[in-house]
């Protein structure tokens, strides 16, 4: 079994602020990781920091691009734990994207579209919450079958077996160190133990 996971947020640029006026929800943005340090996270948004509206597929960083710009950006980490195959189909999917980046726009149409609750699709053309959705379900995660077909970021929190992992602003994230049953046995002995 492997954890991938959801990354709610919401930066408090005069989009997301439009997004969830229209909304009523906390949070305007999903991405999705692969690692426990966020090191590995995507989704659809801004190519640039400073233009909402040119955007595509993009590799999200915590301390560089719009986070960054955002230090105030609020967030919600979740888990998930996935099949070995689930989480494998996932990273190659999302590595089709990352090299395919020239294909891919970004569907501002579908998203306006979310506060009118009307479902916009356009050819290769994602937003955020619509970009993870395809993720999961591409993978076999059969969680995501019962999810909405206009799906906003808040959505995700439906999945059955999420588990919040921590919730807070994004610039002080940092996973949880978790004691292995090894590690357990050498403290017992009084031996130096590392967290993984």
């Amino acid at each position: 079994m492997r954890k991938i996971y959801i990354i709610l947020t919401h930066t408090g640029t005069v989009l997301s602020r439009i997004i969830k006026y229209y909304t009523k929800d906390e949070f305007s943005h999903v991405s999705i990781a692969l690692d426990p340090d966020l090191k590995e996270m995507y989704s659809f948004g801004r190519l640039n920091p400073y233009n909402p509206f040119w955007g595509s597929f993009v590799h999200e960083e915590i301390n560089k691009g719009t986070f960054k710009r955002f230090k105030r950006t609020k967030t919600e980490v979740y888990s998930l734990f996935v099949t070995d195959e689930q989480y494998e189909k996932a990273r190659k999917i999302i590595t089709y994207f990352n090299d395919n980046k020239e294909k891919y726009k970004f569907n501002i149409l579908g998203l306006i579209c979310v506060s009118i609750h009307k479902k916009i699709k356009r050819k290769n053309s994602f937003y955020c919450a619509e970009f993870v959705k395809h993720v999961l379900k591409a993978s076999g995660v059969s969680e995501v079958n019962d999810l909405p077909q206009i799906i906003r970021p808040e959505d995700f929190k439906q999945i059955q077996g999420l588990r919040l992992e921590y919730e807070g602003l994004l610039r002080k994230y940092k996973k949880k160190k978790y004691l292995r049953l090894k590690d357990v046995h050498e403290l017992i002995q009084g031996k130096k133990i590392e967290y993984v």
